[in-house]
Formats: structure tokens, C-alpha cells, sequence
């Protein structure tokens, strides 16, 4: 009896130890203060605008959306990607999806300017499953051009194109349901990845990643910059011509960072969740709100970066903030479920 107590104790001990390693690497006993300095100047009517970059030399922004309350069905139906005018104070919205044939509830995007138009590429997650979705941007008239499934896109998050051919992207889990999930999301077991795909090959670049989330490449250093939130770290990877990574560092950031793009100067934008916890019970439909985060990064190099937060609110202005998008002197918000993402503009 007093050998079946002490492994009741013993269990009972390692319990609470893991809820409360749970509970402290997701943020939930951080302090949420609202604080920004500047003003909201615009609210944009497209929910679930998960995703949001700026076209390269023009002045309008890709907006990716999905209705993520509804189920999935009603996802693929109104699901898409939207233009919006920054040129004007008005910032012009174009559903640019609206006569897609085929199921569309997008995720992570990104661009890559050719000659007068765009290749975009967009996560795609069906009832079918997962694809990568590529399109031509000429003007403001978007063309799909094709399909790419393969095995390697097991669970798609983010996309970011090279050139016209070669991308990088992340699978978020390993296992999209039962123990594996569990095991990823709660204890924090790093089981996702980073896909590289060379026009004829996809390669695992990296793996050992708690979520892989955003990505994004800055062609002028070749340095890939992968989003792991249930870290709350920014991996930081030099790129090779073959297309394999040589990691070089973690950016500690405090919170769950999201989508990460980049301003004029190089620096790192990124929307973030600073509770992990409360931003899952509101993706489930428990909480009503959860806790927003933008931060900026300035990375210099190895052991060199500044990290400040841009914005922090405890959801009842903004709930689940996915990407900070610069543009100018404003920057562009998104969102996870909210019926509407802020256009903001700081101060400084």
C-alpha cells in the first residue's frame, strides 16, 4: 500500500510540474498591458485576414482571408485573396478569388515580381487536404495557373518564394491528430519542419522546429527567418546556393511570434500571440478574445538584434494578430477570426 501511494504521489507531482511547464512556456501567467503609442486609422471589413504583404513596388496590399468561425465547408466558399489600395485614405478592397471553380480557404502567401506581373503563391487547406495554390497578378487581374500537391506538404503554414520555381514552406505539425498532435502542441515537442523545393525536388532543410509557423527570405543577406510561436523564437538560417540551411541562431522574443515580413531596412515585422493558451481556447470557441502582439525586429547579425514591441493589447481591440505588415508610415494588421483587421499608425 505504501509503495502504491508513493507512485501515486510521484505521478501526482509529475502532473503538476507539467501543467505548470505547460502554463509558463505559453505565456500564461504574462501580464497583458495594453500599450501603442499612435492610432487606429482604419478598419478593413475581410475576416480572417490571416495574411497580409505588400506587393512589391506598387501600393497595394494581398490580403489572404478565410471565415475560420465557419466550418470548413463554409471556409472554401468565401475564403480568398483580397487587393486593397493603399494609395488613398478610402484603401479600396478587390476580392481578387471571386470566380475561383475550385475550393479555396488560403493561409500563408507570398509574391515574386517577374517582368510586368507576379507569380503569388498561396496555402491552400481543403477538405481534400493541403496544397499550394499559384497564381499570375497582372494589374489588379489574378489568374490561377496551377496545383502543386506532393506528400512533402503534409501540413502547410507559411510559403516564401525564391523565384519563379524555387520555394521554401512549413509544415506546422508532423501529425495532424492523436497523440503526435497532443505531444507537439502541449508538451512543445518540436516535430515540424521547413520544405525546400528546387523546381523538380522537395528536401527537409530543417526539422526539431515546436510549430513552425511564418517565413520568410531576405534575399539581400540569403538569410531565411523561420516563426516557431510554441518556442516563442525566431530561428535564423543562412542560405546555401544548393538550398540547404546552415542554422545559425535563436531570436528569444517572449512571445508566440506569427507571420514575419519585412520593411525597407530589412527589418522584421511580426504579429504574435502572447498567450498561447488563451488564443487556443479562442481558435476553439472557448475564449472570446484573445491576447495581440506586434513586435519589430532589428537583426544585425549573430547575437546582434533589437526587439521592440510595437503593440500589445488584451484582445478586446484586436484578437489573435497574425502579421504586421509596414507600409510607409502605417502598418497593416492581421488577424486570425476578427471581422475586420486594423490599419494603424504609430507615432514615431
Amino acid at each position: 500500500m505504501k509503495r502504491f501511494k508513493k507512485i501515486i504521489a510521484c505521478a501526482v507531482v509529475i502532473l503538476l510540474l507539467y501543467v505548470g511547464y505547460v502554463m509558463v512556456s505559453t505565456g500564461y501567467f504574462r501580464t497583458i498591458k495594453n500599450s501603442f503609442d499612435g492610432k487606429v486609422v482604419k478598419k478593413i471589413k475581410i475576416t480572417g485576414a490571416e495574411d497580409i504583404t505588400i506587393i512589391p513596388e506598387t501600393d497595394f496590399a494581398l490580403v489572404s482571408a478565410s471565415p475560420r468561425k465557419k466550418d470548413i465547408t463554409e471556409q472554401e466558399k468565401l475564403g480568398g485573396l483580397y487587393l486593397v489600395d493603399l494609395n488613398s485614405d478610402a484603401y479600396h478592397v478587390k476580392k481578387l478569388t471571386a470566380d475561383l471553380d475550385f475550393p479555396f480557404a488560403p493561409h500563408g502567401i507570398s509574391t515574386y515580381k517577374l517582368d510586368s506581373t507576379y507569380s503569388v503563391m498561396a496555402v491552400n487547406h481543403t477538405q481534400k487536404g493541403h496544397s499550394l495554390e499559384v497564381f499570375k497578378l497582372k494589374n489588379t487581374l489574378l489568374t490561377h495557373q496551377r496545383t502543386i500537391t506532393d506528400a512533402a506538404i503534409m501540413s502547410p503554414n507559411d510559403v516564401v518564394m525564391i523565384d519563379e520555381s524555387r520555394f521554401y514552406f512549413t509544415n506546422d505539425h508532423k501529425y495532424e491528430e492523436g497523440v503526435g498532435r497532443l505531444l507537439e502542441d502541449y508538451v512543445g515537442i518540436g516535430l515540424s519542419n521547413v520544405i525546400y523545393f528546387d523546381g523538380a525536388e522537395y528536401t527537409e532543410v530543417a526539422t526539431g522546429i515546436g510549430y513552425a509557423n511564418g517565413i520568410n527570405y531576405d534575399s539581400k543577406r540569403a538569410l531565411l527567418f523561420v516563426a516557431s510561436p510554441r518556442d516563442f523564437k525566431v530561428k535564423v538560417y543562412d542560405t546555401n546556393k544548393d538550398g540547404s540551411l546552415n542554422f545559425i541562431e535563436d531570436i528569444d522574443c517572449d512571445t508566440g511570434v506569427d507571420n514575419i515580413e519585412f520593411d525597407q531596412e530589412g527589418n522584421l515585422w511580426i504579429g504574435a500571440h502572447p498567450n498561447l493558451l488563451a488564443f487556443s481556447s479562442y481558435a476553439g470557441g472557448g475564449n472570446e478574445i484573445s491576447p495581440s502582439e506586434l513586435i519589430k525586429i532589428e537583426y544585425r547579425g549573430t547575437n546582434d538584434y533589437t526587439i521592440e514591441k510595437i503593440y500589445v493589447n488584451d484582445g478586446s481591440e484586436m484578437s489573435g494578430s497574425t502579421v504586421a505588415t509596414p507600409y510607409q508610415d502605417i502598418i497593416l494588421t492581421g488577424s486570425v477570426m476578427d471581422s475586420h483587421f486594423l490599419v494603424l499608425r504609430p507615432n514615431n
